[in-house]
This record gives structure tokens, C-alpha cells and sequence, in this order.
């Protein structure tokens, strides 16, 4: 096939804007249960708006939740666990009006709806039942006192409508509540502030006690945590008496066995390896391994930033690990029926690869999967696809880096010879998160159109081991920053893209680490901030609750380090930057307000420095509706063409994408 020469950024693509944006949903959460596989949709067409869905026995999807309903939850104000399930019952959190509803199929009546709570001030999380199926337990965040929201755990009796029953409170955060398979214990993670669900978390266990019309819990117990500095999360239940949770007190979210009756509650690590079984905790309901009822784990584990399934089997002398072939699973398979301990197992997960978008899926180890759903239907073939290839790049202090390159990418266009493509660099947020390897339109809307893309796991980020996490601590605004700029400097080096034609992106904490690189450096010749930070003085004392003290370990202390803050925010560092920016930003942003981003372009702009900003109502902290996924997309491209000097592809070219950059 002949391949036709344009200037890169011009290359008409097959990713379009509506595709991108419009005709793709999001896929997560997936469960199962006798056959029939549930999962979330969050469709940008129907306003960001998430439906729970079924599929039975691989049959056709269907709409479990009506379409007034919005399955989502703001807890912590990122989410998660927004339903769970009960033989025939769906108990989920509607986020319109922060209900908790009860689904109940019934034969004569159809399907009937009850709800559980009404109050708008409350927000409920990682829902869980008992195991009879009468009480639901949850995270509940209480906004109607004065300054920051109370959180507790609550049991919700299916019985009766109110506010729920407060079983445990005291700490600063809640998470994951189990439910013994007998019923008669819970299990839960909670922390306190300064700490972080991935820095320091203790596992509580009590036994459950029913009084009455009532419920309350027994003397609670301390598992593990507490008195170190160690991240426990992910509790299961193996058997009544014994719990399997993560622990990272060797350096490595690794699996270990708790037994709840010991004098002593010394964890038991069941399979030592130098990678991680576990992910930063943003949101409920994170999911890296399944026990299986033979006694096996599935396990989702990633070591140097790369994602691998791995079956761990009992031996005599402990648990050992194998691959296995079931593609590149966002969360870990779940059995879909009663059949794991045979040969034929069968699992449900959401699959996301690297060449092509996410699905759900259920299959059998080393068997191909049958897609029961994706995020979208490509128009094209691989050869429009970009993978990623793992770079590795030296560091000042000697350490080495660890980023994903995506190299232009487009079946029918290429670059005229001499040509060099400009490339992207990508911050991730978090900053405690991850660049990962699976397909992802962020990356191939810039890839079809002949930029390159570099996607860096800085210092901080998830996959690399505890020490990895912790070079950010102090170090924010300064390691994930030279970080950045040293691989952008060791890609020019390399020949492969054109040194003069590099622009850095990134959002919310990727978009400090943007404004920073900008100041501190010479090598980028444009940067995009997507609902970034900008002054870290006002982030500590606006924030919401979650985060309220993570700058304390990424920063100082506040406010006796309050230089610090100044020193390390962009806002202050405005007459250093002398490249042009575009500030994308949700005017309902709650983490990072739309003043931050107000502020700095108010700055820029008395420097002289070509920026614009763009705000979106009915948005917060990351885009959802379609209309404005579709422009994000188009203005950025539009923004790039002027810095650049390309012109856009037709398709891509609309008066109300095109960037007003004002002095």
C-alpha cells in the first residue's frame, strides 16, 4: 500500500474527534456471579453518565440500572465500588442525588426498586453485603458538618430507609469492608491523616454483632500496620478465621496470610517477589487478585512498570507463580462461575491491551477470550496502532529512568524525508500513579497524526517497588521534573524526533510537573495543563479531605513549610516561563479549583506570554461528557499546529477548536 508524505501534525487519521471522544465508553468494575458477568459503562453521549450492565451466560449486554440512575459515587471525591451484588440483589450509589438504591428482580412485578438512603449530604462507598444478604456495609462521607466531611463504616439493613448505622469511626478514612463468608466478622483498612492509603494503613478486624432490630461490632483488632510505615490494602476472606491482604512491608506489595484467632498477628507472606500485587488505592474497589476455591490466586502483578497475570499455586514449601495467558487485565479475572477448581476455569476481566482498546471479556487460561463488550469498534487495522516501547534512560543521581515511547504511527501517511516528528511528552497525575502499557486514545490521537509520544514513569510512580514511590517525598516539584526533562533530552539525543519540537503535557499533578519543566528548562516548546496545579499554598488549604495532607509527604508540612510551597509553585515561577501554554479546566473541579488555573494565566499574561485558557461547565476533576472530550482533543491539536508550524488535517480544523492564544 502506498503511503502518502505530509508534515507531521497535518496527517489526516483515522482517530477521529468523534471517536475519541463521543463513541468510546469507559469499562470498569467488572464482577461475576453464576454465569452472569456485571460490569460499569460511563458514556460520554449520555453526559458521562455510568449504567451498570449484565451479560448472562455470554449472552447479549442489557442495562441492569434504568437511565435515570448514574452509578457513581464521589466519595473521596474520586470513587469507586459504586454497587455490589447478592444472588439476585443490586444495592449501587446513584450519583445524582447520592442515593443508595436496592434491585430486586421479581417474577410477577419485574424488577423492584427501593431506597436505601435519601440524603444528598451523605455519599456511599465500596458497598459490600453480608453474606446472607441482608445488611449492606459501606463508606459513608457525612458533608453536613463544618469543615471537612466525617467519614465512617455503616451497616445499611435492607429492612428499613434511613441513614444507616454507624459501626466504626474514629479513624480519618475507611476502606474495603468484608464480610467473612460465615458472616460473623468484618474486615476493613482505615488511616489517618497525614498518611495515604499507599503510605501508611493499618487492616482492623471485629466480629459482628446483632442486637435486635440493630447492628454493632465487637472489640476491634489490629492486624497489621499502625505502628509501621506499611500500606495495607485488599483484604479477602480465605476462610472464617484467616485473611489474605497486601502488604508492602518489604518494599513490594506482595500477598500475605493473616489468621485472625492468633495471640500474635504476624503476617505470613505467601509468595516473595520483587513486584507488585497491588495499585495505588485513588479509588475503591481496585482489584489484584482472586482467590480461587482450590486454594490457587490469580494475581495481576507489575514488575519494572509492565503488567503481567500470574497463577500462584500452593506446594509443600510455599506458593509458586507462573504466567498466565489472559491478555493484559486491567483488574484480576474473576471466576465467572462454579467451576474454578477444574480444568476448564473460567474468568471474566476487563482486558486491556496494548493494541487496541478495552473490553470485557470472559475466557480460559491460554484460550482465546470472548469479548462480551468494548469500549468502542475500531474503523482501522494494527497497522494504524502504536505500541509502546519500553525506554530506559539515565538519571542525574546515577538511578535510571523508566518511560513508554510511541513512535508515529499511521497506515497510509508518512513524514517527508529529513523530517523529524515533534514528540509529546506525557506526565502522568497522581503524581502516585503510573504511565501503563494498555491502549489508550490520549496516545493514539497524537501517534496518527505523526507526533511521537513519550509516557514517563517519573520518580513516584506505581509499578517500580516502594523506594521508586518514595524519591518524591520532599521531592515534588523537583525529581518528577528533572525526570521529565531527562527524557526528553535523552529521546532528542537519540535522533529519533526533532529536538526543537518537543511539547510536555499532563493533568492535575501532572500539570505542576508541566508548568515547572517550562520554567526550569529549555528543552520543551510548549505545555499543556489539563485541570493542573499551580500554587501549592492554596492546594493545601482548599483541597478536599483525601488529599488535604498529601503534600506533607510530597511537600513539608503545613504551614511551617510554607516556603517551600511558594518555592515549588509554578505560579510564583511565571516570569521564567517563555514558551506558550494551553490551560484546560472543569469549572466544578473540586480537587484543583478553577482559580489555580485563573491565577496562571493572570501571571503569564503580565509577562507577556502567549497562553489561553479554556473552561468547561458541568465538568471536574477529569472530562466526561462528549462535547467537551471533543474539543480538549481538537483546541490542543490547534495549539500544537501554532507553535509547531503545521496546518491540521481538514477533518480536524472547526472554528470553535481554534486556540485565541492572548498576551
Amino acid at each position: 500500500m502506498t503511503r502518502h508524505t505530509r508534515p507531521c501534525g497535518s496527517w489526516p487519521s483515522p482517530v477521529t474527534a468523534d471517536l475519541a471522544a463521543g463513541k468510546t465508553i469507559t469499562l470498569s468494575s467488572v464482577s461475576a456471579a453464576d454465569g452472569a458477568v456485571f460490569w460499569l459503562e460511563r458514556r460520554p453521549a449520555e453526559a458521562g453518565r455510568t449504567a451498570l450492565v449484565c451479560s448472562r451466560d455470554g449472552g447479549e449486554p442489557y442495562d441492569v440500572t434504568p437511565s435515570s440512575m448514574d452509578v457513581a459515587t464521589k466519595v473521596h471525591e474520586y470513587g469507586g465500588k459504586a454497587y455490589a451484588l447478592h444472588d439476585e440483589k443490586v444495592v449501587f450509589s446513584n450519583h445524582r442525588d447520592n442515593g443508595v438504591y436496592l434491585l430486586i428482580p421479581d417474577r410477577d412485578a419485574g424488577l423492584q426498586q427501593q431506597c436505601l438512603v435519601a440524603n444528598r449530604d451523605l455519599r456511599f462507598a465500596s458497598l459490600a453485603f453480608d453474606s446472607p444478604g441482608r445488611v449492606v456495609f459501606a463508606v459513608c462521607e457525612d458533608h453536613r458538618v463544618d469543615g471537612q466531611p466525617r467519614t465512617t463504616l455503616v451497616a445499611l439493613p435492607l429492612t428499613r430507609s434511613d441513614e444507616g448505622i454507624v459501626v466504626a469511626s474514629g479513624a480519618d478514612f475507611y476502606s474495603t469492608p468484608t464480610v467473612s463468608p460465615d458472616g460473623s466478622r468484618l474486615a476493613w483498612i482505615e488511616w489517618d491523616h497525614p498518611a495515604m492509603p499507599w503510605t501508611s494503613t493499618r487492616l482492623c478486624v471485629a466480629p459482628i454483632l446483632h442486637t435486635g432490630d440493630g447492628i454493632e461490632l465487637g472489640p476491634c483488632r489490629v492486624l497489621a500496620g499502625g505502628r509501621t510505615k506499611e500500606s495495607i490494602i485488599e483484604p479477602q476472606w480465605a476462610d472464617n478465621l484467616t485473611l489474605i491482604a497486601i502488604s508492602d512491608r518489604s518494599g513490594w506489595w506482595n500477598l500475605y496470610r493473616f489468621d485472625v484467632t492468633a495471640v500474635s498477628s504476624e503476617a505470613e507472606p505467601l509468595c516473595p517477589m520483587e513486584a507488585e500485587i497491588g495499585q495505588p488505592h485513588w479509588i475503591f474497589g481496585l482489584s489484584s487478585y482472586t482467590l480461587l476455591p482450590d486454594g490457587r490466586i490469580l494475581t495481576l502483578s507489575v514488575r519494572d512498570g509492565q503488567t503481567q497475570p500470574l497463577m500462584l499455586t500452593p506446594e509443600a514449601s510455599g506458593f509458586t507463580a507462573r504466567p498466565v495467558a489472559l491478555g493484559q487485565p486491567d483488574q484480576c479475572p474473576v471466576p465467572t462461575g462454579g467451576n474454578a477448581n477444574s480444568a476448564e476455569d473460567i474468568y471474566a476481566w476487563l482486558d486491556e491491551p496494548a493494541d487496541g482498546p478495552a473490553s470485557v471479556v470472559v475466557g480460559r487460561p491460554g484460550k482465546a477470550p470472548h469479548v462480551l463488550k468494548s469500549a468502542t469498534i475500531l474503523p482501522f487495522g494494527p497497522r494504524d496502532i502504536a505500541l509502546p516501547q519500553t525506554v530506559r534512560f539515565p538519571l542525574s543521581d546515577g538511578d535510571e529512568g523508566h518511560a513508554f515511547f510511541y513512535a508515529p504511527t499511521n497506515a497510509l501517511y508518512t513524514m517527508p524525508e529529513g523530517e523529524r516528528p515533534p514528540m509529546i511528552v506525557m506526565a502522568h497525575g497522581g503524581p502516585t500513579g503510573r504511565a501503563d502499557e494498555s491502549f489508550s486514545f490520549k496516545v493514539q490521537w497524537w501517534t496518527s497524526r505523526g507526533f511521537a509520544v513519550l509516557d514517563v514513569n517519573y520518580s513516584g510512580s506505581t509499578g517500580f517497588g516502594r523506594t521508586w514511590r518514595e524519591r518524591l517525598d520532599g521531592e515534588w516539584g523537583v525529581r518528577d521534573v528533572a525526570d521529565c526533562v531527562a527524557a526528553a533530552r535523552y529521546m532528542a539525543d537519540t535522533g529519533r524526533i526533532d529536538p526543537k519540537r518537543i511539547a510536555i503535557r499532563g493533568s492535575s499533578a501532572g500539570g505542576l510537573t508541566v508548568l515547572l519543566a517550562l520554567a526550569t528548562s529549555d528543552i520543551f516548546a510548549a505545555g499543556v495543563s489539563l485541570y493542573g496545579v499551580t500554587d501549592l499554598r492554596a492546594l493545601a488549604q482548599e483541597t478536599h479531605k483525601f488529599e488535604a495532607r498529601y503534600l506533607d509527604s510530597l511537600i513539608g508540612p503545613w504551614p511551617d513549610a510554607e516556603p517551600v510551597y511558594r518555592e515549588r509553585s509554578p505560579l510564583f515561577m511565571a516570569d521564567r516561563i517563555r514558551t506558550p501554554v494551553l490551560f484546560l479546566q472543569g469549572l466544578d473541579d473540586r480537587v484543583v479549583p478553577p482559580e489555580q488555573a485563573r491565577s496562571m494565566v493572570a501571571a503569564l499574561r503580565r509577562n507577556r506570554i502567549p497562553c489561553a485558557l479554556y473552561e468547561f461547565p458541568g465538568e471536574g476533576h477529569g472530562f466526561r461528557a462528549t462535547t467537551t472530550i471533543k474539543r480538549a482533543f481538537l483546541s490542543e491539536l490547534d495549539f500544537y499546529g501554532q507553535i509547531f508550524g503545521f496546518t491540521a488535517a481538514p477533518q480536524d480544523r472547526t472554528s470553535e477548536s481554534h486556540v485565541h492564544l492572548k498576551i
